[in-house]
């Protein structure tokens, strides 16, 4: 199962909104995908941090699966959900965060990995 996301963007939204200070935006292929995505940041983020979500929403259908750490919140797209509601349009205005390059290393899974 390739977890690879797509299009990855972070938004930086700290002092716009009161409930969240990073969106990060990507696509997956199909809703199988982006369960994988989800699952990935989950377990790396708790390995790695210590740290586990507030909550997860949209993972049994994985049309948009949304994973709320609290100041971060991941969203993770199939592409017509990416299309219809269009996030990164509605924060143009958000400075965008440069996406790191991660390499998976032989321990580890990727939080998120491009192409």
């Amino acid at each position: 199962m390739d977890k690879k996301a797509r299009d990855v963007s972070i938004l930086d939204l700290r002092g716009r909104v009161d409930y969240a200070d990073i969106f990060i935006l990507c696509t997956a292929s199909n809703a199988r995908q982006a369960r994988a995505i989800a699952d990935a940041v989950r377990r790396e983020a708790k390995s790695k941090c210590k740290l586990n979500p507030l909550s997860t929403e949209g993972f049994e259908q994985g049309k948009w699966v949304l994973v709320d750490f609290g100041d971060v919140i991941l969203h993770v797209f199939d592409d017509p959900m990416r299309s219809f509601y269009n996030i990164d349009s509605i924060w143009t205005d958000a400075k965008r965060l440069p996406v790191p390059d991660v390499e998976p290393s032989e321990d580890t899974t990727p939080l998120l990995s491009l192409p």
